[in-house]
């Protein structure tokens, strides 16, 4: 297909089928397949979900071209979304079924140790962390559009094999869209797409109560 030349309309459930009949083939290979399933037309529900969607609508790079994404995502025309160590593989079910791949930059060493610095005392136990439940101040701390976890538009380089020449197409928007609703199920994927590991936020606590409490029981003993 040349530049600027469109695929013919094809419904929605022509494309379905036509996609199910190439996860199929997938299966066959042995290939894992994690597509995305909306409940309603709430893309996320909980708070790393929301948050993550909610970052990426911020930029202006973006939120014009994001709700491009919002239909796709919610009829399950994300047919598989994967979370790896910076990089985000999808499948998108369009005219034809199109790979998505996403490339997201490390947090650097120093946005990480801050944030290890802010949060120490004010974690709780991992299970709270994951699912969000912590103090208005924490939140402020990691969704912080500049320093906090979540990527800025210059550290995420997209990616589509469909015709349309945007950087950010419907496909693209669609599986960003996706991560929202992954980040619901399962939030360490966050942790892991930016290349740190969450058990240290809780590590650094353990760490701080060890230290106290060393330092308790040797002024007890003096």
């Amino acid at each position: 297909m040349s530049y600027g030349e469109w695929a013919p309309y094809v419904p929605v459930a022509k494309r379905r089928a036509r996609a199910a009949r190439e996860i199929s083939k997938l299966l066959k290979k042995g290939k894992k397949i994690e597509p995305i399933e909306v409940q309603g037309q709430k893309i996320a529900r909980t708070f790393w979900g929301e948050a993550w969607c909610s970052h990426l609508e911020k930029f202006s790079d973006y939120e014009s071209r994001l709700p491009r994404g919002r239909t796709y995502v919610r009829n399950g025309s994300v047919c598989h979304l994967a979370i790896a160590k910076g990089t985000v593989e999808a499948m998108v079910s369009g005219s034809e079924l199109y790979t998505v791949r996403i490339t997201i930059s490390p947090l650097s060493a120093k946005k990480w140790n801050n944030l290890r610095n802010q949060c120490t005392g004010q974690m709780g136990s991992m299970l709270e962390l994951l699912q969000g439940r912590f103090s208005n101040h924490i939140m402020q701390i990691v969704t912080d559009q500049n320093q906090g976890l979540f990527p800025t538009p210059s550290e995420i380089t997209l990616a589509c094999d469909c015709p349309d020449w945007a950087e950010m197409c419907k496909h693209v928007a669609a599986v960003l869209y996706g991560v929202g609703a992954r980040l619901d199920h399962q939030p360490e994927l966050l942790f892991l797409l930016r290349d740190v590991d969450h058990e240290e936020l809780i590590t650094a606590e353990l760490d701080i109560q060890s230290a106290t409490s060393r330092e308790g029981k040797r002024r007890r003993l003096a």
